[in-house]
């Protein structure tokens, strides 16, 4: 007796709607020729196979492929955060591709190739398909296909053989599931096992999926730990502050509040840091970076009608040569961070250029090739992971409510003595002979504190 599919399987399996191969073929010839289909696919492909057609992809070869630079790969794999869940989806799926008959995928929200597992020779059966690190899956690039057409219908896809719109896809068989980051809900990426067309199982969906899952159970208990980790820096804030105040996260997850009894999550603006934001739940607030997520305070006025919200100070401190300190002074208390060379002059620079630098600019300042902007990049994202809500890009720049001040040493030529930024030692060099009103080192000049401050401690 012939065994009815699972519902979770009939809108992503082929075989469970009765289609085979060549009937797959013949359908997708009538489409492309615009006639009425004696057999009409399933809705994920036709709805696909649509778009293609008003997207005019060719249906024999697609697009050319383009695929990123290393050094591309290797920002959007720190990006995305995936790669802390990299070993979760091998042990899901290890036995599967360690058959010989299938390559694990992960890409990026984008569909660009991010990493690329499988024996060496289905890597080669993937290479002639161009099917590579750095390629891009999406399905304006190479037609219907699980990564892209997962992409496109936010939900696991399976696509077999000939439901591929591009011609030589059609020997393959792929199934994929989107990836969601816990704490915000965005879609980051998609994971895929891909192989010939007679590799296919009706429950590679179900396995794909899966994994998927799993991989978000480890995000999720990341987020969880990390909230663990904001509430010790919130406990003794909280103690401080007169009033109701409560910590969150970056993305708005609640990690600690005295006084009030806040949603699991506020809804906070793209770049919350300020004087005073309106939030829904709250009204008018106060909102101060803290070193891994927010200070938020509702704003109230004191008998003398002055706002109590204020302002953060930073001091970019390179009064030390080789000791490079960030300290932030605000109503949550003061913290202090180590600044790596490249780091201290990222900030420096940033210090000058209030109006803010785009990556390209920066790269010119770091290293005279305003092509290296991915290194530019990826140190800035590893900084605004330390610094939160002090930094803000597009372009990168301190947000416009911090009161910024760098402490100079007092022998000019000393300014971050080992750095051979082009930037930097052309600022040295007008400390040193003098500056001109309107040049660089007159803005950093403005910007050093009339007097030596005590040095923050770490707390907080």
């Amino acid at each position: 007796m012939r065994q009815t599919a699972h519902p979770a399987l009939r809108a992503t399996d082929p075989a469970a709607s009765g289609q085979d191969a060549r009937s797959l073929a013949r359908a997708r010839e009538q489409a492309l020729a615009g006639q009425p289909l004696d057999a009409a696919p399933r809705a994920v492909i036709g709805e696909s196979w649509s778009r293609m057609l008003r997207l005019g992809l060719d249906p024999d070869r697609g697009q050319d492929p383009d695929l990123l630079d290393a050094a591309e790969v290797e920002h959007r794999r720190r990006e995305t955060g995936l790669a802390d869940v990299l070993v979760s989806l091998r042990e899901t799926l290890t036995q599967i591709v360690r058959d010989d008959r299938h390559v694990l995928v992960v890409t990026d929200a984008e569909g660009r190739v991010l990493w690329r597992e499988g024996s060496a020779a289905m890597r080669r059966q993937a290479d002639r398909l161009g099917f590579d690190v750095g390629a891009c899956w999406a399905e304006d690039a190479v037609g219907t296909n699980a990564i892209g057409t997962a992409l496109a219908a936010r939900r696991p896809v399976q696509v077999h053989s000939a439901e591929h719109f591009v011609r030589t896809h059609h020997a393959w068989t792929c199934a994929s599931a989107p990836l969601h980051d816990p704490r915000s809900g965005r879609l980051i990426g998609i994971v895929d096992l891909s192989g010939p067309a007679a590799s296919f199982h009706p429950h590679t969906i179900a396995l794909v999926s899966a994994a998927a899952r799993l991989a978000e159970a480890e995000l999720r208990a990341a987020h969880l730990e990390a909230l663990d980790r904001l509430r010790t820096v919130a406990s003794p804030v909280l103690a401080r502050m007169p009033g109701p105040a409560v910590v969150v996260d970056r993305n708005g997850w609640t990690a600690a509040a005295s006084g009030l009894a806040p949603s699991a999550r506020l809804l906070l603006p793209r770049s919350p840091a300020g004087p005073r934001v309106w939030l829904p739940a709250l009204g008018e607030c106060a909102v101060e970076p803290l070193p891994g997520g927010w200070l938020v305070r509702p704003c109230t006025e004191g008998a003398d009608g002055a706002d109590r919200g204020g302002y953060t100070a930073v001091v970019v401190d390179l009064a030390r040569p080789g000791h490079a300190e960030l300290a932030v002074d605000g109503r949550s208390g003061r913290w202090s961070h180590a600044l790596s060379p490249r780091h201290a002059e990222l900030l420096l620079l940033l210090a000058v250029h209030r109006q803010g630098r785009t990556a390209g600019q920066l790269a010119a300042d770091l290293f005279g090739d305003a092509e290296r902007k991915v290194t530019v990049r990826a140190e800035l994202s590893r900084l605004r992971r330390h610094l939160g809500g002090l930094l803000e890009h597009r372009p990168y720049r301190f947000a416009e409510t911090i009161r910024v001040e760098v402490r100079l040493p007092e022998d000019l030529s000393l300014l971050l003595p080992y750095s051979d930024a082009p930037a930097v030692r052309r600022l040295r060099r007008e400390l040193v002979d003098g500056p001109a009103e309107q040049s660089a080192a007159a803005a950093v000049l403005s910007l050093r504190p009339a007097a030596p401050a005590p040095r923050p401690s770490a707390e907080g």
